[in-house]
């Protein structure tokens, strides 16, 4: 029924500093934005893959209620051939992560780290 996933929504509360964190941090490239004026919200569609990220921004949009374990989606996962690599990248680029661990499922490295918003962020071994 499904072929692949399309799109993560991400509500950001300070719209401008979460755009520099997903492209410049990040580097995920920018689709489009588009200025809603009706909504006064701004929507950035970004490129992962063959995946997108849309970043929006609200008026004053209510507090993730905890962290990580609310209801709901629980975190973005991001597929990288080297963990250990991205988080060298990332943490050159003042990002903390946590200490990498090895799924004992899989054998595949990942860790975890979180966007300026606290939402929580993976990188998993491909």
């Amino acid at each position: 029924m499904f072929d692949d996933i399309h799109h993560v929504a991400i509500i950001a509360s300070d719209y401008q500093r979460s755009r520099h964190f997903y492209t410049e941090i990040l580097g995920l490239k920018i689709i489009r934005e588009v200025w809603r004026a009706q909504r006064q919200s701004w929507k950035c569609d970004l490129a992962v893959g063959d995946t997108q990220i849309e970043l929006f921004s609200f008026p004053k949009p209510p507090a993730r209620p905890t962290h990580p374990e609310a209801v709901g989606l629980r975190h973005l996962s991001f597929k990288v051939g080297s963990v250990l690599n991205a988080v060298e990248r990332l943490t050159e680029r003042g990002v903390e992560c946590e200490a990498i661990r090895t799924d004992p499922y899989t054998g595949k490295q990942f860790t975890f780290f979180a966007d300026p918003d606290g939402l929580p962020l993976e990188i998993y071994q491909t």
